[in-house]
């Protein structure tokens, strides 16, 4: 899966994460402290118009759907799981190809050391007719315009994934 994933300019985060998946048989566990492979669901509109974002109790940001393998290596089947489990939505994949990849980490919490989330992200579409309930994992929940999300959060890897969703949807 990681071979379709054709994003010229982030190669270099595409290497990383195959030689992390080849180098690391534990990849897909939580207490793999090297880092771990996470799924991530990029939540739109059906007319991919807004994003739906929710405000990570831990972390304090606003941030796409998303969550431990839990040993699944099927991270696709990992970011629908998530996106139910946080948001009550149905959602359904907009493609089955990898729409994003980001590492970043993880502060120390407790018990857990620092580490990394490897984490792999597919767009999904969900109906904005429904309501969106978030879970123990999210203060708030919201369909944010994408033409408004710089407002929620300045996280670089989201505000790339709207840039993607514009190339995606104008092309």
């Amino acid at each position: 899966m990681l071979d379709a994933y054709d994003w010229p300019e982030e190669a270099i985060i595409r290497d990383r994460f195959r030689g992390f998946v080849v180098s690391e048989p534990r990849c897909f566990e939580n207490d793999c402290w090297a880092g771990h492979i996470t799924g991530s669901a990029w939540v739109l509109s059906m007319d991919a118009s807004h994003a739906l974002l929710v405000l990570h109790r831990k972390l304090g940001k606003w941030l796409q759907p998303g969550g431990h393998s839990d040993g699944d290596p099927d991270t696709r089947a990992v970011a629908m799981r998530e996106a139910k489990e946080e948001t009550g939505m149905a959602a359904e994949l907009r493609s089955p190809e990898i729409f994003d990849l980001d590492i970043h980490e993880i502060p120390a919490r407790g018990e857990q050391p620092a580490h990394l989330h490897l984490d792999v992200r597919f767009a999904l579409c969900a109906d904005m007719s429904e309501t969106p309930v978030s879970n123990h994992e999210s203060q708030d929940i919201a369909w944010v315009p994408l033409d408004d999300i710089e407002r929620y959060t300045s996280e670089q890897s989201i505000l790339r994934m709207v840039r993607k969703t514009i190339i995606w949807t104008t092309h």
